[in-house]
């Protein structure tokens, strides 16, 4: 009996090889011109990347300055890509796509459990890639009460319009934060006081059999792949979830509402 490996509704797709569609992608909506950019970092939107092309002087400078003081990817493009992910207008050599709802910070996080007067229930995502996975998470997270959910920067999908749809609204009322580093921040609520309880195919432990009570973050691995070996290191302990079937594995999003909701009936028993 084992865990098993996730798999993803649809397989993933490199994104940045991909046409979008004019205004929206799989990155989310799409503002483009150096005025535009350049606002919507000064009022600090929740930007999940800049592509950029041509030499970083002047305005295009300064706006790539900004993006990299509040940690946003940013990636140089040819002229002839950013014309595509534009759809050939008059982009000024930058295009930001814009979250489908504004990140929290991971202390926000936890201000939001201590507020209501309970240990933090958090949710860690490496490297999920896919948006129909992220959503239900978001949902799931949202039904049993987690306080929010952290994802990575990089090599993970953001908060998108496909993600929005997929939550069913729950991106609106779930906090997530985004982060340069998992290991690292994994690091960070262990100093906290928070115990971090990864899923894996080998865990040691039946998920129903481990106490999910307390302040806890339970890590979710990639579609394909688990967790990340790092991340696996720094984890407390790992559950695994018993199965009798013939195919040894659950989608992703499946398998986190499995173990989110034997949390949560832990968590709430009287």
């Amino acid at each position: 009996m084992s865990y098993g490996r996730y798999k993803p509704n649809t397989p993933h797709k490199n994104r940045d090889s991909e046409r979008p569609l004019v205004g929206t992608d799989t990155s989310g909506e799409i503002i483009y011109g150096r005025n535009s950019v350049m606002e919507a970092l000064k009022a600090g939107r929740s930007i999940n990347k800049i592509h950029f092309c041509g030499e970083m002087s002047g305005s295009l400078g300064e706006i790539i300055a900004l993006a990299k003081e509040q940690n946003v990817v940013v990636v140089k493009q040819s002229k002839q890509k950013l014309d595509e992910i534009c759809g050939n207008v008059n982009h000024q050599g930058v295009a930001a796509y814009v979250a489908a709802a504004d990140y929290a910070e991971v202390d926000d996080i936890l201000a939001f459990a201590a507020g209501k007067g309970e240990d933090p229930f958090v949710i860690i995502l490496d490297e999920i890639q896919d948006a129909g996975n992220l959503g239900a998470i978001i949902r799931t997270a949202d039904a049993v009460g987690a306080h929010g959910i952290i994802i990575p920067k990089r090599r993970a999908v953001p908060l998108t319009g496909a993600v929005a749809k997929a939550s069913s609204g729950a991106v609106s009322y779930v906090k997530v934060a985004r982060v340069p580093s998992i290991v690292s921040e994994i690091e960070d609520l262990k100093k906290k006081g928070l115990w971090i309880i990864g899923t894996a195919a080998d865990g040691k432990t039946s998920f129903y059999n481990a106490d999910l009570t307390g302040p806890v973050a339970i890590v979710i691995g990639n579609e394909g792949a688990g967790m990340g070996r790092l991340v696996a290191e720094k984890c407390d302990f790992t559950v695994s979830i018993p199965m009798a079937g013939d195919v040894s594995s659950l989608n992703a999003s499946v398998a986190a509402g499995v173990v989110l909701y034997e949390a949560f009936k832990q968590r709430n028993k009287k």
